[in-house]
């Protein structure tokens, strides 16, 4: 599995149940996402690490509320609660996970004015995080993601892999949605005509 990379996508804190954007089973599947971890020889995590004050939080934006949406430079911005901000509890690696094989970490959403939900680009879909490069010097031709959410920074950053040429794989008993007006059956269709592998 030389050529194949596990990127588990934000097990943190703040998006399981407790935190601050809590997704519904968000640490159930802790224990198959360790499976993986322990299958693969490449491991990659990302991690949201906002700043105070993020251009995402609706408490940036007097007069809106969570879950809201609203024109950024870049398009429509779904505007979140505070979460995962740089340095507190809810932005840690949730503790059951076995995340010390990573060999990447890649933080995300650390500009303070756009948010990322990808871990190839961030939300102007023009700014990359440099993972696909990394891939790509490391010989790395499939990836296989998982994590949270399911129909936000999972389903974008596989169908970003996608578009820069990696055979993707999204194993979805090992990630959870938020579900905001049917997203996640939006993006498993969306992930789907792109080619992504729903497992």
């Amino acid at each position: 599995m030389s050529g194949e990379a596990l990127i588990v996508i934000d097990m943190q804190y703040d998006f399981c149940p407790g935190g601050a954007l809590a997704v519904a089973e968000g640490d159930v599947i802790i224990p198959e996402i360790n499976r993986q971890i322990a299958r693969f020889e490449h491991v990659i995590l990302t991690q949201d690490w906002h700043p105070q004050g993020h251009s995402s939080f609706a408490s940036s934006h007097p007069g809106k509320a969570p879950f809201e949406s609203i024109e950024m430079l870049y398009g429509p911005q779904t505007l979140w609660p505070d979460h995962c901000i740089q340095g507190t509890r809810g932005a840690e690696f949730h503790d059951a996970l076995e995340w010390t094989r990573a060999e990447l970490v890649v933080r995300k959403g650390f500009r303070k004015g756009i948010d990322s939900y990808s871990a190839f680009y961030e939300n102007d879909h023009e700014t990359p995080t440099g993972l696909g490069g990394y891939l790509r010097e490391r010989g790395i031709t499939k990836v296989t993601l998982c994590g949270l959410a399911t129909d936000f920074c999972v389903a974008f950053s596989a169908l970003d892999a996608v578009s820069q040429g990696f055979s993707t794989t999204v194993i979805l008993e090992a990630s959870r949605g938020i579900d905001l007006g049917g997203s996640i059956a939006t993006m498993n269709d969306k992930m789907k005509a792109a080619g992504v592998n729903l497992a």
